[in-house]
């Protein structure tokens, strides 16, 4: 199983992204998947997940970004619009899930992805 995300780059105050988080291999299905960043100095934190289609969000992000997901295609969005300076990190993709239906489920990280906020 390996977790894809893509979509960082560089934008200036204000702007859009939409990051992509695609999960491929062989599984039995997708529980919940989320959305973490990482700053310089500071410890990775959960900014957004959804499970079962329902999304939540951390505070600091709440109401500029949003979470969705593609089940036909394993594929999870998060948009994030209205972007500030110290939304810049690396963002990474994490999901729990199962290998086969009597499994437990198994947590898997894609590799980070950088936004930068900046003008």
């Amino acid at each position: 199983v390996q977790l894809q995300a893509s979509g960082g780059g560089l934008v200036q105050p204000g702007g859009s992204l939409r990051l992509s988080c695609t999960v491929s291999g062989s599984f039995f299905n997708i529980h919940a998947i989320g959305w973490y960043r990482q700053a310089p100095g500071i410890q990775r934190e959960l900014i957004a997940a959804i499970s079962r289609g329902i999304p939540s969000y951390s505070p600091s992000v709440k109401g500029r970004f949003a979470i969705s997901r593609d089940s036909s295609e394993n594929t999870a969005y998060l948009q994030m619009n209205s972007l500030k300076p110290e939304d810049t990190a690396v963002y990474y993709c994490n999901a729990d899930l199962k290998i086969t239906q009597r499994a437990s489920l198994v947590n898997y990280w894609g590799q980070g992805t950088q936004v930068t906020v900046s003008s």
